[in-house]
């Protein structure tokens, strides 16, 4: 089959590698989001989509939204068969849809309908759920609604991050998406209607989001943690200072130094300590303002903290 590809972080990488291996099958256009300008010197910064599509000499586009001219220009050039969405960060209206004879599949990282939305990965660590997944299925005019062709399972281990499990699903979701798509060609596939209980959303995060609460319990805390790690960062405040956090470690009482309340520390030779509504949590790492993140008890060292501080 002749396909369109259209994503933009590094999660959408392997999937699009995927397909440019297939013997079975022709990437012939890339959609990604707009080159963005970074650090000091406003470098340009090309999207790890992009910067694969390019190293395979494929065509790219950049469209502000996927309603522009240039992509129903781009898709009549393309003649392509099917389109593969895989994080593309943007919505692709009915016209576009329609103007592909197989249609369009989105490679979602949930067990649909469950978490259906913007970041699935994060809601469901966040939530304390043991299994989450990958769905491939037919975009349709509603958010995440369409009809799935193939799921694939994939446990939450107990340490994951975001950015841990959402490397495995990439991974695992590249072959799914490969298998299906085979399956389509094939005319082997029909997609199966969302089931209409079981359904559950994950809106986009927002900084306030990957705010750590100190009156709620320390399992709580720790999902919140990993589920904002590595973005946009789990955060805190001391007086004045927004503290970034690394994944913390709920303790029991025999390796709290003295009774905590709600966010206060207890610092020791070889860990940090914060108090919860229920127990304590143990600092891996800690990244002040304008510091690389650090291991928290050489944070606490060269902060010259006593024990009395809290977060806010």
């Amino acid at each position: 089959m002749r396909l369109v590809f259209a994503g933009t972080p590094d999660v959408a990488v392997p999937t699009l590698q995927e397909l440019i291996d297939s013997p079975d099958h022709e990437v012939v256009g890339v959609i990604t989001r707009p080159d963005t300008t970074a650090g000091r010197g406003r470098k340009v910064v090309r999207s790890e989509v992009g910067v694969l599509a390019d190293a395979h000499g494929l065509e790219v586009i950049t469209p502000r939204k996927m309603g522009d001219p240039e992509v129903a220009e781009a898709l009549a050039r393309w003649n392509a068969d099917l389109g593969v969405v895989v994080a593309y960060g943007g919505l692709i209206p009915q016209a576009v849809l329609d103007m592909l004879p197989h249609g369009w599949v989105n490679l979602h990282f949930s067990v649909l309908p469950a978490w259906r939305g913007a970041a699935p990965v994060q809601a469901a660590i966040a939530a304390g759920d043991e299994i989450t997944g990958a769905s491939i299925f037919a975009l349709e005019a509603g958010l995440d609604t369409g009809p799935v062709y193939g799921t694939l399972t994939e446990r939450i281990r107990a340490t994951d991050t975001s950015g841990d499990l959402l490397a495995r699903l990439a991974v695992s979701g590249a072959g799914l998406a490969r298998a299906v798509i085979d399956g389509i060609a094939a005319g082997e596939l029909i997609p199966v209607p969302q089931d209409v209980e079981g359904i559950s959303h994950a809106a986009k995060i927002t900084t306030d989001d990957a705010r750590v609460r100190w009156d709620l319990p320390s399992h709580i805390i720790d999902r919140t943690v990993r589920a904002h790690t590595p973005a946009p960062g789990a955060w805190t405040t001391l007086g004045d200072a927004r503290i970034k956090l690394g994944p913390v470690t709920p303790v029991d009482g025999q390796e709290i130094p003295g009774d905590l309340s709600t966010g206060t520390l207890a610092v020791t030779k070889k860990a940090v300590f914060v108090g919860t509504a229920s127990g304590a949590v143990r600092l891996s790492t800690v990244q002040a303002p304008g510091k690389k993140s650090m291991n928290a008890a050489d944070w606490a060292r060269g902060s010259h903290l006593d024990g009395t501080e809290q977060f806010g």
